[in-house]
């Protein structure tokens, strides 16, 4: 288990929720050694056979693992198989991967009782603590109460996987437009302006406007400019010029914007040429309801799509979906009454709401599926919500994303306040990545509805508490 390292050497021991988050999370730490200790691999092992989406996960990490050490013998186990390059990497590896038997850590090492995994786990990364004093040993998990146990039981390092995370703070999150002080027209001078149809387009140097991305939208102070970025080179930008007034005199199934960071997501909602919305905002931002109204409008107004399909993440489907009586649509019901409580905010001046919820359900098609049974569908001609999308990792929404057929619109929505997963935080949610990552692609926008519109008791709760 000795093995010869310099003080510059890093040893990693991985928990087994970084692999269920990233399968291959061993090949991210490129010249250093990598180190699963058996408690993971029982913990794979169990989970594997389960009928959760997240089992899938588990047999690709044991397959992986599988992969690189189905040649060694026990003593290079122990003592390190060489790892593969990772396609991501920026170098070759130059690590090596180390299975370490923890049944064999008495208690006392950390103080930990060793009749629980993590505490498994955390002896592991304390002895080698001491075994290995001439390295960095570093303990990996994105269990939050998991890092404090194990600082609390003496190691040093303890770090959440953060491969994936893109931005350090979420200030740092874009939230869809910017706002230009004093006048536009002053701020910019002087442009080429045309004319295509009913659009305006106005084409702006780009050094008065850094850091601008596809469907960003710009808002200056004097209340009455708006525009969105068509596309950008390095020289100049193309806005297409919308206005406020505009933007305000929207609708979708009824409902109009009650400010301008509503009618902007209109704008972006109604917008076929837009094939991925992201909505966030606080609670009572009017994410779903504007989704719902969008989705209804296309669907039954104008016909473009054929049909609403409604999703979200439910943990506990993996394991109550099989016991709850009905289809997967009335099983799903309970985790999208959000939806369904929306539909009859929609036809409150109706005679009878619910009659009308369920004739509007029918009409337009609505079908609500569980995120766990969306692999390995592809979906076609329909507008695809994915509600409370904070509580996806990556590679969850990658999932969703890539269902998408020809003709589907995705629109995402979430509170990056309301995270419920044990293993995420702001700036690790799938939510954060997937507006870091899309926000230049020109077939995407993203909107933070910065205001609270639900009620002026919700309004407080959301500043106050």
């Amino acid at each position: 288990m000795e093995k010869a390292s310099n003080l510059e050497s890093k040893m990693y021991v991985l928990d087994t929720n970084v692999l269920l988050h990233e399968p291959l999370a061993y090949l991210s730490f490129q010249e250093h050694d990598v180190v699963i200790p058996m408690t993971v691999l029982e913990e794979l092992d169990h989970i594997k056979d389960r009928k959760h989406d997240v089992s899938r996960d588990a047999r690709v990490a044991i397959r992986g693992l599988d992969e690189v050490l189905k040649n060694a013998t026990p003593e290079q186990m122990l003592q390190g198989v060489a790892l593969p390059s990772n396609k991501k990497a920026k170098a070759s590896s130059a690590g090596t991967l180390i299975i370490v038997n923890d049944h064999l850590f008495a208690d006392s090492i950390s103080g930990l009782p060793g009749n629980e995994n993590d505490h498994r786990i955390i002896n592991c990364a304390v002895y080698l603590q001491k075994q290995h004093s001439d390295s960095k040993v570093i303990l990996v998990t994105k269990d939050i109460n998991m890092r404090l146990k194990a600082k609390g039981a003496g190691l040093k390092y303890v770090e959440d996987y953060r491969t994936d995370q893109l931005i350090d703070d979420i200030s740092l999150l874009t939230s869809g437009y910017k706002k230009i002080e004093g006048d536009f027209w002053d701020h910019v001078g002087e442009c080429n302006t045309q004319q295509h149809g009913r659009d305006t387009f106005h084409d702006v140097p780009k050094n008065l406007i850094p850091d601008v991305f596809c469907n960003e939208y710009l808002l200056d102070g004097g209340e009455q400019f708006a525009a969105r970025v068509k596309c950008y080179d390095n020289e100049h930008i193309t806005l297409k010029d919308i206005g406020v007034e505009r933007l305000m005199h929207q609708q979708a199934w009824g409902v109009k914007p009650k400010n301008i960071y509503q009618g902007m997501a209109f704008d972006a909602l109604l917008d076929t040429s837009i094939e991925l919305v992201i909505l966030t905002g606080p609670a009572g931002c009017g994410k779903t309801l504007l989704a719902l109204a969008s989705a209804l409008e296309m669907v039954i107004e104008k016909g473009i799509y054929d049909k609403v399909i409604v999703t979200r993440n439910t943990p506990e489907i993996a394991e109550s979906i099989g016991f709850l009586p009905g289809t997967e649509e009335e099983k799903m019901a309970p985790w999208l009454a959000a939806i369904t409580d929306t539909l009859e905010v929609l036809h409150k001046g109706d005679e009878n709401p619910i009659s009308s919820r369920n004739y509007i359900m029918e009409k337009a098609n609505v079908q609500f599926k569980s995120v766990n049974f969306m692999r390995g569908r592809s979906i076609q001609n329909a507008v695809v919500i994915l509600d409370e999308s904070q509580n996806l990792t990556a590679s969850q929404l990658k999932t969703i994303i890539t269902r998408c057929g020809e003709g589907t619109k995705l629109i995402c929505t979430g509170n990056l306040a309301q995270i419920d997963s044990n293993y995420l935080t702001p700036v690790t949610s799938g939510l954060t990545y997937i507006v870091e990552r899309f926000k230049n692609f020109e077939g995407s926008a993203t909107i933070n509805l910065n205001g609270v519109v639900r009620s002026r008791l919700a309004s407080f709760a959301e500043e106050n508490l």
